[in-house]
């Protein structure tokens, strides 16, 4: 099947990660997958929720959203209708979810970090996109109180990044431009470590339900581009991403991480 940009069913789209892009962030990236562009920070403040207060144990959490006309036609700003949508709030959790599964909780101190994630252009991928970057706005967020020896190290464990993977008409195809998603017979999103191990999966049959064999070659599919998105965090990041895996120095004290409330 010829897909609507030439690419093999196996390919990503241009993929680049601009860091620095936000003057006033702790991180900030700039990342762009095709014509879809999402702007993620990474912002660090004192204290954490309630359920984490005199725990030690720090906190990342992330909100999401999309401008009015990163669409094709205009949608209106959530804070005009007062409330958060549905797609919001389950993006929102994706991307905090993904965060915390490689980042030691116990090591970061009471602190919260906000990874807004804010949608410029959308062609498919926006939640993936906002995974994939918001990744390395926390890495140069830590890394700064690593570098100003407000952390003993780098509490991050791994790379983690994210990737759309479908069927459409009947083929496997990775990393899905709007044209595509709107049409698939089956969706999945896929978020996984550097060491590809995955950390969530979500895939629905839109039209047509999907066989073992179908999501087998999805996942294939999916891991190896999420291994060419860490390759590429790895180049964005720079110096900084040898910090990623960094051991615990001898004799630090890392406090006990408590498993985040239901729904997170």
């Amino acid at each position: 099947m010829p897909r609507p940009d030439g690419r093999a069913s196996g390919d990503l789209r241009p993929v680049t990660l601009e860091r620095g892009v936000i003057k006033h962030a702790e991180g900030s990236v700039k990342v762009t997958c095709g014509d879809t562009v999402v702007i993620c920070t990474a912002s660090v403040e004192a204290g954490v929720p309630p359920f984490l207060r005199g725990s030690g144990q720090g906190w990342i959490t992330a909100e999401y959203g999309m401008l009015p006309r990163s669409t094709h036609t205009r949608t209106p700003r959530e804070a005009s209708r007062g409330r958060q949508g549905g797609r919001t709030m389950e993006i929102q959790r994706l991307v905090g979810r993904a965060l915390r599964s490689v980042v030691g909780m116990g090591a970061l101190g009471e602190r919260t970090v906000w990874c807004d994630c804010d949608v410029l252009q959308a062609d498919g991928g926006t939640r993936t996109a906002a995974v994939t970057g918001a990744f390395v706005a926390l890495v140069d967020a830590l890394a700064g109180l690593r570098e100003r020896r407000e952390l003993p190290y780098l509490p991050v464990t791994d790379f983690v990044a994210a990737v759309s993977v479908g069927v459409v008409e009947g083929e496997c195809v990775l990393d899905l431009a709007y044209a595509e998603d709107s049409r698939a017979d089956v969706d999945l999103n896929l978020a996984a470590t550097g060491g590809g191990r995955f950390v969530e999966i979500q895939g629905t049959a839109e039209r047509q339900p999907f066989s073992q064999e179908q999501l087998l070659r999805m996942l294939g599919l999916g891991g190896a581009g999420i291994a060419r998105l860490v390759a590429l965090q790895r180049e964005a990041l720079g110096e900084r991403a040898a910090f990623v895996g960094e051991p615990v120095p001898p004799g630090t004290a890392v406090p006990q991480a408590r498993r985040a409330p239901a729904g997170s």
